[in-house]
Parts: structure tokens; sequence; C-alpha cells
């Protein structure tokens, strides 16, 4: 029986002859990379852990998330950074260099075949040149970083296929919404897709990175896309050699084959709070703006770039909107100047940034204030996530059209005149709230020290349940982006759900030995530790969840948090403040109140060792 694409890269860098979903393999890594907010804490888990650092040569930080060094504790994050990687000879992409995933494919780092971890949860973009990517916590990459290597999960796969012919005014960002809009946020949860179809074959480089990049959002482990010959070059041209890409064998096996209509898909806008609610274009024409964002790593390519200067040329940016652009890397940066795009973008009356993550990682520009709305490039709009407005998600080129017209529409539909000379829908919105600026603390590390042997820890907690009944909650609602700087775990559960609505108080009443109990998609979204670390904090004893975001459930085993997960948690007929009991060697769940019990898929063998170790080191 033959293998698809990633079971094929994870057996090759695991020295194994086959991998079959659910086989927990030690994969080899090709890249091993820590951005600016993530770099930190896992410099802080070398020093406490007295880790050395296996090979420098594949070591990397690259420091996208606040490359204007304009918040102090990013600043200092990142000096820390640079210290120790003078100390261990690791090459720093520095705050002029770009977004770290680009910079993977650009520098040839990572190209077909190849495997990298990064702590950002956007790592399987490189499914993009098919090569294996994943976003992890720092945890996860401190191990990487000593070890080489780290445990992997090898996951079902699932193969789509795009029949027809894509219609002529659908971009790439519009086929992914369209995907998001027919499969949502966790039909394919803790899956590899791989996309096949004759107008998939033709699609640029930069094409694939845009799909490539929202399978995060998908809930899917990775996009796999395989190489064509034009992307195959191009990987050679950055590493110098010849490449045999890796594809799927003939007999290979899948856990769903789909297909699809491609000329059924249109133009698509995701509406404010999540990626996967899109819908046409249409239906959101006219409706006002305040601002709009072009770049991020889904949509800050040059051919992006392109594609607003033909939109924005001999038009300007409508009187009360703000238009901000970040291209993705340096070469991008500079491409766009040697084109003459920058000065389409100034006379435009566009703001352009330097390289960089902008406001998806609340560093840089293209944050949004209380009341504000945005129609962004992006990949993420959920609450707070690029600030406390509303944010739309669109193509470059639909976000360009919108920034001249003042109000959502595409580039064949910008009007003549003024704004108040057309009709608009007006959301309605509510007055902005003050909010507290962040308290800023230089980062502190303890000398290291040698840890005591952990005693045995329970298998079995009773608490008062937490009932959340809500899917998809992500780690910026857990954990918000603007208190990743944080290293001190006793600070983070002060913060924990501080952006889920209606659970804002939830650190300030929450008890030790808490139970929480929730939905379906439990942690989606970014790789970012602290929203398991900051549940620790609380002393909350477990989560017990529908299911969970791949990248969530990794960094709770490696924390030795416990997390269980069951499809028929509904059965147990939760009420707020039940009494639970937990036991995730039998995988028992009881509701104590009306003695109904389930039986989860309780701890694996490699997770009962990382939890009774006290964690992954």
């Amino acid at each position: 029986m033959g293998m698809c694409i990633t079971e094929k890269i994870l057996a090759a860098h695991s020295n194994a002859d086959t991998a079959r979903p659910g086989d927990i393999l030690d994969v080899e890594i090709d890249a091993r990379v820590a951005r600016d907010f993530g770099g930190a804490n896992v410099v802080k888990n070398i020093r406490e852990n007295q880790l050395g650092i296996e090979n420098p040569d594949r070591t990397f930080f690259t420091f996208d998330c606040n490359p204007t060094g304009s918040d102090q504790k990013y600043a200092a994050n990142q000096h820390l950074c640079r210290q120790f990687a003078r100390e261990h000879g690791i090459k720093v992409y520095d705050i002029n260099k770009g977004i770290g995933t680009h910079l993977m494919i650009e520098e040839g780092l990572v190209y077909p075949g190849a495997t990298a971890v990064s702590t950002d949860s956007h790592a399987n973009i490189l499914g993009a040149v098919g090569a294996f990517g994943q976003g992890m916590g720092d945890k996860d990459i401190a191990a990487a970083w000593s070890k080489g290597k780290v445990w992997f999960k090898v996951p079902e796969s699932v193969k789509l296929t795009i029949r027809g012919r894509i219609p002529e005014k659908v971009s790439a960002k519009d086929m992914v919404l369209n995907l998001l809009a027919r499969f949502g946020a966790n039909t394919f949860l803790g899956k590899s897709i791989e996309l096949y179809g004759e107008e998939i074959e033709f699609l640029s480089l930069d094409m694939r990175i845009t799909i490539a990049s929202m399978a995060t959002e998908l809930g899917a482990v990775t996009i796999m896309i395989p190489p064509n010959r034009e992307v195959v070059r191009y990987c050679e041209s950055r590493i110098c050699g010849k490449i045999e890409p890796v594809m799927a064998d003939p007999d290979a096996q899948y856990a769903q084959e789909i297909e699809l209509n491609a000329e059924e898909y249109v133009q698509m806008v995701s509406r404010p709070g999540k990626p996967h609610d899109a819908i046409p274009l249409e239906e959101l024409k006219g409706t006002r703006i305040d601002s709009a964002f072009i770049g991020s790593c889904t949509n800050g390519r040059i051919e992006d770039m392109r594609a607003v200067a033909r939109v924005l040329k001999d038009h300007k940016v409508a009187e009360d909107v703000v238009l901000k652009i970040v291209p993705c890397t340096d070469r991008v940066w500079n491409l766009c100047l040697e084109e003459g795009l920058m000065e389409i973008f100034k006379d435009a009356g566009a703001l352009v940034s330097n390289p960089g993550c902008a406001g998806c990682a609340a560093g840089q520009v293209g944050q949004n204030g209380p009341g504000e709305v945005t129609v962004s490039s992006g990949n993420r709009n959920f609450p707070g996530k690029q600030g406390l407005g509303e944010v739309y998600l669109s193509s470059p080129e639909i976000a360009a059209a919108s920034a001249v017209a003042g109000f959502i529409t595409s580039p064949d539909l910008i009007p003549e005149g003024k704004i108040e000379d057309h009709p608009l829908e007006t959301e309605n919105r509510s007055e902005p709230e003050a909010e507290a600026g962040p308290e800023v603390k230089s980062p502190a590390f303890s000398p290291a020290k040698k840890k005591a042997v952990p005693g045995p820890k329970p298998s079995e907690f009773t608490g008062k349940a937490w009932f959340i009944e809500q899917d998809d909650i992500d780690t910026d609602m857990i954990f918000h982006n603007r208190h990743l700087t944080i290293t001190d775990i006793g600070e983070m559960g002060k913060y924990a759900l501080g952006n889920l609505k209606d659970y804002e108080s939830f650190a300030a009443e929450a008890n030790k030995g808490d139970i929480i109990i929730t939905g379906k998609n439990f942690g989606a979204g970014s790789s970012r530790q602290q929203a398991v670390d900051c549940f620790s904090s609380l002393g909350i004893s477990c989560i017990v969840a529908e299911s969970f975001g791949a990248i969530y459930e990794r960094n709770a085993i490696n924390a030795a948090f416990p997390i269980l997960s069951s499809p028929e948690l509904g059965n147990l007929e939760f009420k707020n403040g039940d009494q639970v009991h937990v036991n995730i060697k039998t995988g028992e769940i009881l509701n104590k109140r009306n003695g109904i019990s389930i039986r989860a898929t309780p701890f694996s063998e490699i997770q009962m060792e990382i939890y009774q170790n006290g964690g992954l080191f």
C-alpha cells in the first residue's frame, strides 16, 4: 500500500520504511525557527533545562512580528535572542528581512520534501512547495533546537481535487475563502490535505502560498500542493542544487477523496470574527469601511503588490479611509521599488511599511481601533486579532478597491466621485471603549537550576465545571496577542480567556482545580504556548473538549497539561457549576450531578510518559 505526500516525508525523516496515520515518529527537522515573540520563551526553555543546540546551521531566529521595534517588550525579547544567537552561532533574520515562513523558501532553508518547525502557526505555508512545515509551541521548538527532532503523530490525509476552470475574477484568496465557506474550521481538523486539479497544476508559487497559508484556518495540519516544474526550478535556484520532489504514490490511501467544481467559485469576503464565515462579495458590497490593510504571510507577495498597484494606479484612497501596505519580505519590498509600485502606492495615499507580519501579529502597522471597520488581506479576523475593531477578510484587489471607494467593492466597480455621493450600507457601530495600555516589564530569566525528579502525577481529577458551550474558541480569545511577550507563567493566568466574550472575568473567578468543558476545535489559531500555560498558571486541573486544535493539543501534551476529547461530550448534559470527575488513564468523564458518564480516548503511552515526566523536558 502506497503513501501520501506527508506520510512519505515523515517516513523519510524518521528512518522508517512506512508511515501510517496514527504512527508516532521521531522526525528529524531540516529548519528549526523561532520568531521574536516566541524566541524569548525558547531561549528560556533552553537555559532552564540546560539544553544545547544540536546544529546551529539548521537553527534560526526570524524577527517578523514587530520589526519596527515599537514595543518595549518586543525590543527586550529581540535583544535577548540576538545575544543568545551570538553565543551559539545561530543566524538571525533580523527586523529588516521580513516574514520567516517566506524567508525559509527565499533563502533555500526549505524545499520540496523538507521538514521545518517554527513558532509561527502558519509554518504549514511550506506545503506550497511540497514541504512539511508545522507551527509549534516554544517547548517543541526548544526540543527541536536541542535534539534536532520532534515527535509527531502521522495525520490522516484528504485528497481534494478541483475540477473545471477558475473564473477570471476569482483570485487565490477567493479560492481558499470558498473552501472555508464550504468546509468550515474543523471539518479537516488534524488532517493533511493534498490539493489537485488541472488549474492547481498551473498555479504560480505566490498563489500556492496564499492557499497553503490558510490551512490552519481550515483546521488542517497542512495543505500539500504537489510542486510543478516552475516551483521546483525556483527552489533549485535557492539551494543551488537539484531537487526530486516528493509525490504521493499511485496507490496512496486517503481518509477522504472530495471533488469540487472551480467554476462555482466567486469572489468572497469573510465577515468579522471568523475566517470561515465567508460569503459572496455581492452580499457585502456597499458596507462602509474606515481602513484597509494589504499584506501578511497570505497576501504580501510580489504578485499581490502588482495586483494592488493595478487597482490603485490613477486613483486616490478615499479621504476618510486609511490604507496600509506591508510587503512580506525585503526582496518583495525592493521589487516594489524597482518596478515603480511604491510610487503608485504613495501617489494613491497609502502608508507603506517595512516588511513583516504587520497588523496580523499586533506588532506593526495594520491594527485598528474600537469601532473601526477594516478590510484586510490577512488570514485571520478573530475578535481582537488585528485590533479592537471589526475586520473583513478579502483578496488584496478587493481591499485596494474598497480603500479607494470607501466601502466594500470590487476593482471593476470603483465609483467616480466622493463617498457621500454613493449609497452605503453602514454597520451599527458601538462607541469605542478606552483600554488600558499594556504593562511593560523586561523579561526576567532565573539562572539554570537542576530540576528535581517529579513524583507521580494524579491521573484523576474532580472539580467544578466551567461549561463554555462554544466551538472554535481560538488562541486570541484564550490569550490575546497583545500579551505574547510575557515569559513568566505566573503572570499569564490573569489574562486567561480575557478576550472571550462573556468570560472576561474568568481569571478572577476561577478556582484551583476547576475543569473547563467546551466544544469543537478548542485552541484553534496560533501556536502560542501561553494559551496552555495561562490555565496551568491558574491551577485549572484539565480541559475537556469535543476536539482540540492540532497545535494546541501538542502544546498541552508537551506542557503536561491534561486534556481529553470526545465527540460524545454533549451526552453528559453539563450545566455550569456541575461537579466533574475525569480519569485520563481510562478516559472516563463523569457528570456527578446526573451520574452520566462516557469514555473518551485515554492518554496515549507517549502522552502519559510526557505527563508523568512533568513536561517534554
